[in-house]
């Protein structure tokens, strides 16, 4: 893509379109649904080749942003209470198209991002809904990992790894009771949590947060005491982001509940 630098980026983004093939309807399920509201997908090789034409938008929580992201990346979240000035904002700095990314697929965020961009006047938004684990596989030359250069996809945390630390509810309040002083830790955010306690005030409530600073008070002191320790999300996504801090400070016993809080209610009948 050398030879397109210099070229207008309406242009360099179609041309590597074309260069990287059509993409499989079926393995972008959201496609379809935002098909008719003027947000035009971006392919991961489209991207890699028009990284100097584009202005790529990361939507996600601060925290996922700091543990994995596109390098060069801008954190805007779509949750953030200026995210219309800072995208009106960065638009009219970069002068470029704006590309946004969430997780993958099936992640929404990076869509509903573009929408709301387009809506607040940003003429060219689009989506690389690829998300940032297939982007890290296929260039992690050009990814972050907990804030140095990812060196290899080698680095990324498996399914298989991330699986065999989830366990269904049973299983979950099973291996809880089992142990010897275990530490449970909820860390859905204040709103998601609401005051509301799932383990009979037996846990710890620590938001994640960028410094990780509570919470690696109590990863050090669960390892030197050897206490297993258990914790909780609102949907069972967040964890997956945290088990990089877990593993990168050497944590040998942790577990994570499957779907998170919202399974709880859900068995509950409140949801």
């Amino acid at each position: 893509m050398e030879s397109l630098k210099g070229l207008p980026a309406a242009l360099v983004l179609g041309v590597a379109l074309l260069l990287a093939g059509p993409a499989v309807a079926e393995d972008f399920p959201l496609r379809d649904k935002y098909a008719s509201v003027g947000v035009p997908p971006v392919e991961t090789e489209e991207l890699a080749g028009s990284l100097d034409a584009v202005t790529v938008v990361d939507a996600r929580s601060p925290y996922e942003y700091e543990t994995l992201h596109i390098r060069d990346a801008v954190s805007i979240p779509l949750a953030s209470r200026d995210f219309n000035d800072s995208v009106r904002a960065l638009a009219e700095e970069s002068g470029q198209p704006l590309v946004f990314y969430c997780n993958g697929v099936t992640c929404a965020v990076s869509y509903k991002a573009a929408l709301k961009a387009k809506e607040a006047g940003v003429a060219d938004a689009r989506v690389y809904d690829a998300g940032v684990f297939a982007w890290a596989q296929a260039h992690p030359e050009h990814t972050v990992l907990l804030g140095e250069p990812l060196q290899s996809a080698d680095q990324l945390i498996a399914d298989e790894a991330f699986k065999g630390r989830v366990l269904d509810e049973d299983a979950f309040y099973a291996r809880i009771q089992s142990s010897i002083d275990p530490v449970i830790i909820d860390i859905r955010s204040k709103d998601q949590r609401q005051g509301v306690s799932l383990f009979q005030m037996r846990d710890r409530h620590v938001p994640l947060t960028n410094d990780n600073q509570e919470l690696g008070w109590l990863v050090q002191a669960a390892m030197t005491d050897q206490r297993p320790m258990f914790f909780v999300d609102a949907t069972g996504k967040q964890v997956r982001w945290l088990q990089y801090y877990l593993e990168e400070q050497g944590v040998a016993q942790y577990w994570f509940l499957e779907g998170g809080a919202s399974k709880i209610y859900e068995g509950m009948g409140l949801q």
